[in-house]
């Protein structure tokens, strides 16, 4: 039987992964320690996902309350599955640039020293297998920024002119030469070693650097997770804070399902140290005041917000992915949410969870 191992698998996208692939008939062994909740609070933890998991799948499924900073703690769960394990899926993260500041150390250490230990891993126990990792646009840092942008009434777009504007950003942009914050720096580190086992030591390795991350199981936190966060405050009554740029800076949103099955189109068909850009794209994606507006549409009441002129560092204006080379190398995956679709279940998912907690 063919292991699927996925680390962050109580997360949003660890646990979409682990239900789509054991959809698909693979066992699964998901690693997951609720970092999270160490990160954000007890608001954020994925205990109650990884509960779901074990409930749902039960035999399929295997879980490790272990750390990816231990090398110790992962390497007998590799020892155990060997060659057996035909992909890693590696999506555990400290995923907020303002929490990296506060602790650099542990950023650090779970972000690219968890992700070496992750691929010297696969290289020796499961070579022949595909180790797909989430990275991030972060990477770019602020480079975004320094795009040609105009002004409109809710959001900021680039100008027509630019070789941007109809497909968002490709990976051709430099990831030097700007101002990543230390969380960008971390994942540029664990980045950057992903595509050099994939380039000197062969492995099937493929660098998705994601926008928002988006789906009804986020459990989303100021610090991280924006449309579920905002849908959290927007049910609630809860304060919500804009940041700078008038609230009117772009997002690209990709739902988890979405995200999910553009890596299971790389699993079946894999390639060595390989990039991509990955999100919404041009197909689903708003500004701040926009994402408020869909919030207030769907609660059916005003949103709770304020606002503040002070940007987080090294915060994108406009960023919307160009998805067009991973469509070129696999063309018959497709987005199926659109910004309303997406808004709507990650709606839902978070009503579902507030009635849960009552």
């Amino acid at each position: 039987m063919a292991i699927a191992l996925v680390t962050g698998s109580a997360g949003l996208i660890g646990a979409e992964a682990v239900r789509f692939l054991a959809e698909k008939g693979l066992d699964v062994v998901g690693i997951d320690n609720d970092m999270r909740a160490y990160f954000f609070g007890a608001e954020a933890s994925t205990d109650w996902s990884r509960e779901q998991l074990e409930t749902g799948l039960k035999s399929q499924y295997r879980h490790f309350m272990a750390d990816i900073r231990e090398l110790d703690a992962l390497e007998p769960v590799f020892r155990e599955y060997g060659s057996d394990i035909a992909l890693v899926l590696h999506t555990a993260a400290q995923p907020s640039h303002d929490w990296a500041a506060r602790e650099p150390i542990t950023d650090f250490t779970v972000n690219a020293n968890g992700t070496l230990n992750l691929l010297e891993l696969t290289r020796k126990h499961c070579p022949e297998a595909a180790f797909i990792f989430t990275s991030t646009n972060k990477v770019y840092g602020d480079t975004p920024n320094r795009l040609p942008l105009v002004e409109l009434e809710t959001r900021w777009e680039i100008d027509q002119s630019h070789p941007f504007y109809a497909d968002g950003i490709d990976e051709s942009m430099s990831i030097d030469g700007t101002l990543h914050s230390l969380f960008g720096a971390s994942k540029v580190a664990a980045d950057v070693l992903v595509q050099e086992y994939g380039r000197y030591f062969g492995l099937k390795t493929g660098v998705f650097r994601g926008g928002c991350l988006t789906g009804p199981g986020h459990s989303g936190a100021e610090l991280h997770g924006f449309l579920a966060y905002l849908a959290k405050c927007a049910l609630t009554g809860r304060a919500y804070t804009v940041f700078g740029y008038k609230g009117k800076q772009v997002r690209d949103n990709i739902h988890s399902h979405d995200l999910v099955n553009a890596f299971w189109h790389f699993f079946q068909a894999p390639r060595a140290g390989e990039v991509y850009n990955i999100g919404g794209g041009r197909h689903a994606n708003c500004s701040m005041l926009e994402a408020i507006s869909m919030a207030e549409e769907i609660a059916g009441k005003a949103f709770n917000w304020s606002y503040s002129e002070e940007n987080r560092v090294g915060d994108h204006i406009w960023w919307i992915s160009d998805i067009s080379k991973f469509k070129n190398h696999f063309p018959d995956w497709n987005l199926q949410y659109d910004m309303q679709g997406i808004m709507e279940q990650v709606m839902d998912g978070q009503r579902a969870r507030l009635v849960t907690a009552v």
